[in-house]
């Protein structure tokens, strides 16, 4: 059963590619959730600011209710704070070990996760990870309006 897929790539340059019977990896192909139960392969995604804006702008018709969906690996303590100003974000521990620091208005909150463990990184808060045992997570995430900031 293939099908075809645009493809954000640098600039919103669309592509096809072809979905084939053997699937994909969620660790090479991140995947929109949007509204009306839509799931769309985004095969060449990136985690950077322009990809980001790319993403926000091709499913903006989605507001905030859409969702990006991911398994990256957690090979090393991120250099980084991020927040979802658009919602909630689950995370699920694959494999490793990792502490995920959350900002909270009283305080740092540190949740300890190891594999089968899932959190929650709430709308709008800044969080970051240590890694004590490189891994891999699944991310469902509110993609649209993604901030980072050094840490």
């Amino acid at each position: 059963m293939g099908g075809h897929c645009l493809i954000l790539s640098g600039h919103t340059v669309a592509r096809s590619c072809v979905m084939t019977d053997s699937g994909f990896s969620l660790e090479e192909t991140f995947v929109h959730l949007g509204l009306g139960a839509q799931a769309v392969a985004l095969p060449d995604f990136t985690w950077d600011q322009q990809c980001l804006d790319d993403y926000t702008a091709r499913f903006a018709g989605d507001g905030d209710e859409g969702r990006l969906v991911c398994v990256s690996a957690q090979g090393q303590t991120w250099t980084v704070w991020e927040r979802h100003p658009a919602g909630d974000e689950l995370v699920v521990l694959l494999t490793g070990w990792i502490d995920v620091t959350q900002d909270m208005p009283k305080g740092p909150r540190i949740v300890e996760l190891r594999p089968g463990r899932a959190m929650i990184n709430p709308k709008g808060i800044w969080h970051t990870s240590d890694v004590h045992e490189p891994g891999t997570a699944l991310f469902i995430t509110p993609g649209a309006r993604t901030e980072h900031k050094a840490r």
